[in-house]
């Protein structure tokens, strides 16, 4: 009997009776999983949160991040790396020193900037103004969920989730309300996936079949734009590095984020002298970085951090944020055709966030289906893009108010 004990304690089943909530963790584990690979819903990120997910509450298995109360030791002094992974194991080493210092997801701006290319918004600036309106979402959540009973930090992190952009949410959540992360991070990458269900939804509530059937290209024909840039290439190089200097003087707290994300867009458009360095931002460099951010970011997630009334709150409220921002940029298209004889296409506004490009072929998707001449793409890139910016900015602005 007693070697059946000692059998029976060597085996995770008796963990699995004192915290039930582990085999739940290991159902929402096992359904983000389908979501990424059966349903493709943002699968490069996705997939490595779930598996995140599952490692960190297999019984026994030690995988799971601990509060950074657990790593702090007597005279306000904390662990050094090296404790950490020998006390808590080697996914609390890379949460530590990968995503608590903020490292991972300025590199994996580093490499979307790399992927980017700012021409769209360069030739059409008056469209990337409704990329700042999609904000709106953030800041209407972040009143709300500090009115519900969120600390005001905890309210910037959920409020963040408007912009539809990752790295953004994990990088402001990291510094406001890391306890909050793993619900955050998942809330941020689902509502990104479900663009393609958000999007429609609000254009259906607030437009009309008549605005939704403005031609671009037949408003370019009537109004043709009076200045043209004539050498675009010298523009897309000298724009990163204007547009870093100056929101350095702004928001500094947005240059973390901003900063890697211009640097990757200069390599990218300084050509084939700095090929080699663009590739590698935008391949090899970013591909590591999304692994150990999924996985690290999924094992936030236990039972203990998941089975919590804030959660529920973080899911409801990440939805609303998403949905106000669609209609921020829906709204202020609307106001600018009251008085402009140049109509602008409201999907263009609902295209503000920063889920790129993804947010712009569901707006033109829409498009082709009232018009199927209405090819809206390069215009909704141009407010697309600039979600981009103005997400980054936003998180600098809730990080130097709140922090």
């Amino acid at each position: 009997m007693e070697t059946l004990r000692e059998l029976y304690e060597m085996t995770a089943f008796g963990s699995l009776i004192t915290n039930p909530g582990t085999l739940l963790m290991l159902v929402i584990g096992g359904v983000l999983l389908y979501l990424g690979i059966r349903k493709q819903y943002e699968p490069l990120l996705l997939v490595p949160i779930a598996f995140g997910v599952i490692l960190a509450n297999l019984p026994g298995g030690q995988m799971g991040v601990v509060p950074g109360e657990m790593i702090e030791l007597e005279n306000h002094r904390y662990m050094n790396l090296f404790e950490i992974a020998h006390e808590y194991g080697i996914m609390n080493y890379l949460y530590y020193s990968l995503i608590k210092t903020g490292l991972l997801p300025p590199i994996i701006f580093m490499g979307v900037g790399a992927l980017t290319d700012f021409g769209p918004m360069l030739r059409n600036l008056r469209l990337s103004l409704f990329g700042a309106a999609a904000q709106l979402g953030i800041f209407a959540m972040l009143l709300v969920a500090i009115a519900v009973g969120f600390t005001p930090q905890e309210a910037g992190s959920l409020a963040i989730i408007g912009g539809a952009d990752g790295p953004t949410a994990i990088y402001t959540t990291i510094k406001l309300a890391p306890h909050l992360l793993g619900p955050i991070a998942i809330a941020a990458y689902s509502y990104m996936a479900l663009v393609p269900v958000i999007i429609p939804f609000v254009v259906k509530l607030t437009c009309s079949e008549k605005e939704l059937k403005i031609n671009m290209k037949e408003m370019d024909r009537l109004y043709p734009p009076k200045n043209r840039i004539k050498n675009i290439q010298a523009v897309k190089i000298a724009f990163p590095i204007v547009l870093g200097i100056v929101i350095s003087f702004f928001v500094p707290s947005a240059v973390p984020l901003l900063g890697m994300l211009l640097f990757g867009n200069l390599v990218k458009e300084i050509g084939a002298n700095t090929l080699r360095l663009s590739e590698a931002a935008s391949g090899p460099i970013m591909n590591a970085a999304t692994i150990f951010l999924g996985l690290t970011v999924g094992a936030t997630m236990t039972s203990e951090v998941f089975l919590d009334p804030k959660t529920i709150g973080i899911i409801v409220g990440g939805f609303f944020a998403f949905a106000i921002s669609v209609f921020g940029g829906i709204t202020a298209v609307k106001v600018y055709n009251l008085f402009a004889k140049k109509k602008i296409n409201p999907l263009i506004g609902a295209t503000g966030l920063s889920a790129v490009p993804m947010a712009s072929r569901v707006a033109n998707e829409i498009a082709l289906k009232y018009d199927t001449k209405n090819h809206v793409l390069q215009y909704c890139m141009a407010s697309n893009i600039s979600g981009v910016i103005g997400s980054a900015v936003a998180a600098g602005v809730l990080i130097s108010f709140l922090l």
